[in-house]
């Protein structure tokens, strides 16, 4: 195990392969929430169908129209030159456009579809996470995603949706929760993109209130599992930590040692995250189960 300044543990080697072992049980025992990023897409497979991080996503747009040099690989800043220059339905179809594609769940989305979760996160826009439980003709699962209030007069945060697709007026009871903070091509093309949209949900995040109800009440309990996720800009590390919020924790996250940021390792230790440091792809394999048994510890 090896340390960083401002106390931030990342565990590699045995460490991590113990661990990983332990998280697996973990999932399987509804112990602890998957929280799912983009860097997924890379599993199996070399050039994603679709955007595998904002970097992706703002080349994407600004293909279609081309941004300021300063705000190029920004994200959301280009969501809002476009937003602005082009409007808000432009921008919209764009994304659905650009998130079109399928993208195949990985086996790792597959097991996890199998598992008796109280709460997934999912915090990007693909959808894969969503298909993997549509895949297993599950129907004890209810999706709520982020909206932007740009196209709302209700004074809403978030829409809910069952697994064909249809709009819920409420929540039912169900077994697991799939949440997706900033929204998803499907059902419905929802979409937190801009820096518009998140203006009013930042000034209240800190009190919780964009937060759903069943999240809170789901994480109170638990811990977080950070995979395919990076914490390399400020949006991403605002809607991570308000949404670990009065969780219990432990919290983990797989991720690359090397390759954190200085403010990714202060985030992680002020949030009390352990970084497991393996190649993602030898981490899926390991908790889908697919790595040969002299492997699995």
């Amino acid at each position: 195990m090896n340390t960083f300044p401002r106390h931030l543990l990342i565990t590699r080697d045995s460490h991590a392969d113990t661990r990983l072992d332990l998280l697996k049980g973990a999932l399987a025992a509804d112990a602890i929430v998957p929280y799912l990023g983009p860097g997924l897409l890379q599993l199996g497979c070399a050039k994603p169908v679709v955007p595998h991080s904002p970097e992706a996503v703002a080349a994407a747009l600004t293909k279609r129209a081309p941004a300021p040099s300063k705000i190029r690989t920004n994200m959301w800043s280009v969501a809002q030159f476009i937003e602005q220059r082009r409007h808000r339905r432009t921008l919209q179809g764009w994304m659905a456009e650009i998130f079109a594609a399928p993208a195949a769940p990985t086996a790792l989305h597959a097991w996890l579809a199998t598992l008796p979760l109280s709460l997934i996160v999912d915090s990007w826009y693909d959808g894969t996470m969503r298909a993997a439980l549509i895949a297993t003709g599950r129907r004890d699962v209810v999706e709520i995603q982020g909206v932007t209030r740009a196209n709302e007069t209700r004074d809403i945060w978030t829409k809910a949706y069952d697994l064909s697709g249809n709009e819920l007026d409420a929540v039912p009871s169900v077994e697991t929760v799939l949440y997706v903070p900033h929204g998803s091509v499907r059902p419905a093309a929802n979409f937190l993109i801009s820096d518009s949209d998140y203006v009013e949900a930042l000034t209240d995040i800190d009190i919780q209130t964009p937060i759903p109800d069943q999240v809170k009440q789901r994480r109170s309990n638990r811990g977080f599992f950070f995979l395919g996720c990076r914490f390399d800009d400020q949006m991403l590390r605002t809607y991570a930590r308000q949404i670990m919020k009065r969780s219990d924790g432990p919290h983990f996250a797989l991720i690359d040692g090397s390759e954190l940021t200085r403010n990714e390792r202060r985030f992680l230790a002020a949030c009390a995250v352990t970084v497991i440091d393996m190649p993602i792809s030898e981490a899926a394999a390991r908790l889908a189960g697919s790595l040969p048994s002299d492997q699995n510890g």
